[in-house]
C-alpha cells in the first residue's frame, strides 16, 4: 500500500512537470523573437564641406556627411542643380558621404542649390531624407526666395512627374528657345515643384520635358508649358498655430507664431506636346500584293501624285485616304501588274524643306510585299500536295467520296446584336472596297406579332470610310429586326461575291435608359470666333461615351445606359470636335479642359440635371480623385513595424481562439 502511494505521488509530480513544460512551449509558440524594431529613421545630415549656406565659395567639389551609410536613388532623375549645368555633375556616394563634383565653371555672385528631393536614403531600409537641398554662394550673400506650384497635363489634368520647371529673367519669348534657364527644379511624383535660391526680380516660368538636357525648348517632341503672367518672388509672414503634445492624445500647449511663406506658392502650368509640323514621308509599305500604303509624319492638304515606273500609268487603283491625309492606302485593280514582286514608282508630295516651308518633293519607291507571289504559289502547291495525300488515304480505306472545296467568298462583318441601343448604328464592314452591290438582294424585316414584314431602309457608305457601310431604318424600341442579304448581294473589287446571310437584332426599351441635362453657368464666356463648347460624358478611364455642343448654356444627353459617368467640358477653339494641342511659336495654348468634380450615377428611366460653373473650382482641384491615374489621396503605406505588429496581433488572435494553445493538459 505504501509503495502504491509513493508510485501515485511520483506519477502526479511527473504529470505536473510535463504540463508546466507544455505550458511554456505553448506560450513560446505565440511568437518568435523578432530581432527588435525596424529602422524607420531617415539619414541625418551632419555637416559638409563647404558648410551649408556658405558664401564666397570657389571650390567645385561638395562633400556632404550623414550619420549612417547612405545611397542615392535615381540621381539623374531626382537630383537637380540650379543654376542648371550643361556639363552633367558627377554625383557619387562613399560610405556615409555624398560627393558632388560640379563640372561647369562656377558663376560669380551666384547662389547654387543642389536639390536632392527624396533621392538620399539609408543603405539598409531605404528610408528617404525628404525635401533635402544644399545651398552655397559664390558671392557674399545667399538668395533665399523660392516659388512653388504644380504641373498638369493639359489634355486630362493629370499631374506630370519628373518634368523640369525653370525661370527666365530674360522676359523675351525667344529666351525659352535660345537660352538655358536661370533657376530650375523638377516635379515630384505628384507634379509638385519648388524652385529655390531665387534673387529678387521679375521672371517668366516654363515647364519643359527636356529630352536632350540642354534646358532649351528646341525639339517638337518635348512637352512644354508657360505662364503668361510674370512671376515676382516675395515673402509673407502669417500667424499660425504651433501645437506641443504631451502624448499622441493630449495637447500640452498651443502657441500662435509667425511663419514666413514664400510666394507665389500656387503656380499651375498646363503642359502639352506640340503637334509635329515637319512633314516628310515617314514610311511606305506593301502589306499584301494588291495594296500599298504611304504614311506621312503630319496631315496634308492634298494627295501625293503617283507616277508608275514598271506598270502602266493608266493602271487604275482605288485610293483610301484617312480624314487627315497622313495615311493613304492604294488598292491596285490590275492583277497582271500587282503580281510583280516589286512595284516601282515615283511619288511627289508636299514636304518641309530646310527653310521650314512646304515644297514639292519627289521620291522613288521600290515596294516589295511581305509575302511575294512566288511564296503564295509555293504555299498553294504545298496545300494541294497535302490534300492529295489525304485523298489517297481515304481511297486506301475504300472511301471514294470527293471533298468539295468551298468557293471563295467576300468576307463581310455585320453589326447588330441581341440588344442594341436605340441610337446605335447598324454597320456592315468589308475587307476590301466594294465594286458593286445589288439593292434588290438586300432586305430588312420587322417582326409584327409572329410574322416578319418588309421595312423601309437606306444602305449607304459611311462618310470618309471606304470599307464601312451603314443600314438606316425607322428603328422602334423593343422591336425585333432581321437584315437578310442574298447570295452575291455584294461584290468586291477582285470579283469575290458575298454569301447569303441573315442577322437578327433588337432595340432596347426606352425605360432602360436615362437622360442628363447639363446647364453650364457662364457659358457665354466661351465665345471665341469659330469656337464650340463641347460637353462630354466620359467613363472612369476617360473614354468619351457621348459628346454634344452646349447650346444656349445647355447640353442634353439622351439614351444613356445606367452606369457611373463623369462630365467634362472641352473648349473647342477651332470647332473641329476634338481636343487640339498648342504651338509655342504662335503663342497658342492647348484647348482648355474642365472637369465636373463628382460622378454622375445614372439609373434606369431617370432624368437628371446639374448646374455647373466650371470657374468655381481651381483647375488643379477639379478632377475627381477616383479618375486620377496618380492619386495623391491614396492611403499612407504602413511602416514595417506597423506591419509586423499587425501580423503579431493576427497570430495572437488566431492562437487564442483555440488554434494552437499547447497547454499540455
Amino acid at each position: 500500500m505504501l509503495r502504491d502511494k509513493h508510485t501515485s505521488q511520483t506519477l502526479l509530480h511527473t504529470l505536473i512537470v510535463i504540463s508546466f513544460v507544455g505550458l511554456i512551449i505553448g506560450c513560446a509558440s505565440i511568437g518568435s523573437p523578432d530581432g527588435g524594431p525596424f529602422d524607420e529613421t531617415p539619414p541625418v545630415f551632419l555637416g559638409s564641406t563647404p558648410v551649408q549656406h556658405a558664401i564666397n565659395v570657389d571650390q567645385q567639389r561638395v562633400t556632404l556627411e550623414f550619420d549612417e551609410y547612405i545611397k542615392i536613388e535615381k540621381a539623374s532623375e531626382k537630383v537637380v542643380i540650379s543654376p542648371p549645368q550643361i556639363q552633367q555633375p558627377i554625383i557619387k556616394t562613399s560610405g556615409k558621404k555624398i560627393i558632388v563634383s560640379i563640372e561647369d565653371s562656377l558663376r560669380p555672385n551666384t547662389t547654387y542649390t543642389i536639390d536632392f528631393n527624396d533621392a538620399v536614403v539609408d543603405n539598409n531600409e531605404a528610408n528617404p531624407l525628404g525635401n533635402f537641398a544644399f545651398t552655397f554662394s559664390t558671392g557674399d550673400h545667399i538668395d533665399t526666395l523660392c516659388v512653388s506650384g504644380l504641373v498638369l497635363d493639359a489634355s486630362n489634368l493629370e499631374p506630370v512627374p519628373n518634368i523640369l520647371v525653370g525661370l527666365h529673367s530674360n522676359l523675351e519669348d525667344s529666351a525659352f528657345t535660345t537660352l538655358p534657364f536661370d533657376r530650375v527644379s523638377r516635379t515630384d511624383a505628384d507634379g509638385h515643384f519648388t524652385i529655390r535660391g531665387i534673387a529678387e526680380g521679375k521672371y517668366r516660368a516654363f515647364a519643359l520635358q527636356d529630352m536632350n538636357q540642354n534646358y532649351i525648348f528646341d525639339q517638337k517632341t518635348e512637352m512644354l508649358s508657360w505662364l503668361d503672367s510674370l512671376v515676382i518672388p516675395s515673402t509673407e509672414v502669417r500667424m499660425e498655430p504651433d501645437t506641443t503634445w504631451i502624448d499622441s492624445l493630449t495637447i500640452d500647449t498651443i502657441r500662435i507664431l509667425p511663419v514666413t511663406h514664400f510666394l507665389p506658392e500656387d503656380l499651375v502650368l498646363l503642359a502639352f506636346t506640340e503637334t509635329p509640323t515637319f512633314r516628310y514621308l515617314q514610311k511606305s509599305e506593301r502589306p499584301t500584293l494588291n495594296k500599298f500604303t504611304l504614311l506621312f509624319s503630319t496631315p496634308g492638304d492634298s494627295l501625293p501624285l503617283i507616277e508608275p515606273l514598271n506598270f502602266p500609268a493608266d493602271s487604275s487603283y482605288i485610293v483610301q485616304p484617312n480624314p487627315t491625309n497622313d495615311t493613304i492606302t492604294y488598292w491596285m485593280l490590275d492583277t497582271t501588274y500587282f503580281y510583280q514582286d516589286t512595284l516601282s514608282m515615283a511619288i511627289t508630295y508636299m514636304a518641309t524643306d530646310t527653310l521650314g516651308m512646304l515644297s514639292p518633293q519627289t521620291d522613288t519607291l521600290q515596294l516589295v510585299p511581305k509575302k511575294t507571289r512566288s511564296k503564295y504559289l509555293e504555299e498553294e502547291a504545298k496545300k494541294r500536295k497535302e490534300e492529295e495525300k489525304e485523298r489517297e488515304k481515304r481511297l486506301k480505306k475504300g472511301d471514294s467520296t470527293e471533298v468539295k472545296k468551298p468557293e471563295p467568298v467576300l468576307p463581310v462583318k455585320y453589326g447588330g446584336g441581341s440588344a442594341m441601343d436605340i441610337n446605335a448604328v447598324f454597320t456592315i464592314s468589308f475587307d476590301e472596297p466594294l465594286k458593286s452591290w445589288n439593292d434588290t438582294a438586300l432586305h430588312l424585316y420587322r417582326k409584327v406579332d409572329s410574322l416578319f414584314v418588309d421595312e423601309p431602309f437606306v444602305f449607304r457608305q459611311v462618310k470618309d470610310k471606304l470599307l464601312q457601310y451603314e443600314l438606316l431604318g425607322e428603328w422602334r424600341p423593343e422591336q425585333e429586326y432581321k437584315f437578310v442579304t442574298d447570295s452575291a448581294a455584294f461584290k468586291g473589287i477582285y470579283g469575290l461575291p458575298s454569301k447569303k446571310n441573315e442577322t437578327s437584332f433588337k432595340f432596347n426599351a426606352l425605360d432602360k435608359y436615362s437622360s442628363f441635362t447639363l446647364r453650364v453657368i457662364g457659358a457665354q464666356n466661351f465665345n471665341a470666333p469659330g469656337s464650340i463648347l463641347q460637353a462630354q460624358i466620359v467613363d472612369k478611364s476617360e473614354r468619351v461615351v457621348r459628346q454634344t455642343p452646349v447650346v444656349n448654356g445647355t447640353a442634353n444627353f439622351y439614351f444613356l445606359r445606367p452606369s457611373t459617368y463623369y462630365v467634362r467640358l472641352l473648349y473647342d477653339l477651332n470647332g473641329n470636335g476634338v481636343w487640339d494641342t498648342g504651338l509655342y511659336e504662335e503663342h497658342l495654348r492647348a484647348e482648355p479642359i474642365y472637369y465636373y468634380g463628382k460622378a454622375i450615377e445614372m439609373r434606369e428611366n431617370w432624368d437628371y440635371s446639374e448646374d455647373w460653373n466650371p470657374f468655381d473650382t481651381p483647375v488643379d482641384k477639379q478632377k475627381p480623385s477616383e479618375m486620377k491615374k496618380s492619386k495623391k489621396e491614396k492611403k499612407e503605406k504602413k511602416s514595417k513595424n506597423e506591419q509586423r505588429e499587425e501580423q503579431k496581433r493576427k497570430r495572437a488572435a488566431g492562437q487564442s481562439s483555440g488554434g494552437n494553445n499547447n497547454f499540455g493538459f
